[in-house]
């Protein structure tokens, strides 16, 4: 049975840094394509937001511009373990962080949730940026 589970989240002010975990089982990070959405408050499954994703492999990064610089993504094989690294949080990012396994990987600017319905999701870890 395929499980994901975030951990990491909590409440943390402007400016300040986050290390999100989506320990995996019953599946290898390392063949699988993971990626990290968010969904904000009031919003539905269908607006979560695409943030980073790593491919199976190689581990290609796939990211959004406007997070370079403050956002990464990683993976450690051996924990079995993708990481999602928030520095510089903000207001606005104040959100519940969802990890997704897929063995297929779409990625766009505007990612949708839905393109990785399909996959294993997490229940998600909350994050509140707020001073």
């Amino acid at each position: 049975q395929v499980q994901l589970v975030e951990s990491g989240g909590g409440l943390v002010q402007p400016g300040g840094s986050l290390r999100l975990s989506c320990a995996a089982s019953g599946l290898n990070v390392e063949d699988s394509n993971i990626a990290w959405f968010r969904q904000a408050p009031g919003k539905d499954f269908d607006e979560r937001e695409g943030v980073l994703a790593i491919g199976k492999g190689g581990g290609e990064i796939y990211k959004k511009p406007y997070l370079e610089g403050r956002f990464t993504i990683s993976r450690d094989n051996y924990a079995n373990t993708v990481y999602l690294e928030m520095n510089n949080l903000k207001t606005e990012e104040t959100a519940d962080y969802y990890c997704v396994a897929a063995g297929g990987l779409i990625w766009a600017q505007n990612v949708k949730a839905a393109w990785w319905a399909s996959g294993y999701w997490g229940q998600g870890t909350q994050v509140t940026v707020s001073s």
